[in-house]
């Protein structure tokens, strides 16, 4: 995100316990909210399609290597979350991971990388299989990769 990014008003997940979730992982420079009933968890900041407002969720992530996966799982909806829809429009998006932010790009992974990296979100949170034994639609996989030359920087 450009240095005008960081000053607009990042508008937190509507949803109560997310929102929770999200308050305390930045009030405490990310010290606390790292895990979420102890599987690891990232904010995620991505731009509105439809609003351009900037909108922050917290997310269970896994990893391979130097990238970040994340699940858009919707708990197993029939539509994507709103966050994938975002990231699907504009692939430029923040992650926080404790007290480390930084700019990175957001796609989802072909369908050769998904056969690989379902199993390794599986393993993270188990429930994701269930998720998408309920639902019809294909529960995508994100890969977000630090940008290129993006210097890190630690929570406000």
């Amino acid at each position: 995100m450009t240095a005008a990014e960081q000053h607009e008003t990042i508008e937190d997940s509507p949803v109560g316990w997310v929102a929770s979730h999200i308050r305390r992982y930045v009030e405490t420079g990310g010290a606390e909210g790292g895990t979420y009933h102890g599987y690891p968890a990232l904010l995620l900041t991505t731009r509105g399609r439809r609003s351009g407002k900037l909108r922050r969720t917290a997310l269970i992530y896994g990893r391979d290597g130097d990238t970040y996966l994340l699940v858009a799982s919707n708990g197993g909806a029939v539509k994507h979350p709103a966050w994938y829809l975002n990231l699907s429009s504009d692939p430029a998006v923040e992650v926080q991971v404790g007290a480390e932010r930084f700019a990175a790009r957001a796609r989802t992974a072909t369908a050769e990388e998904r056969v690989r990296l379902w199993p390794v979100m599986t393993a993270v949170f188990p429930t994701y299989a269930r998720y998408q034994k309920g639902t019809d639609r294909e529960i995508p996989v994100v890969v977000i990769d630090r940008a290129p030359g993006a210097p890190a920087s630690a929570a406000d």
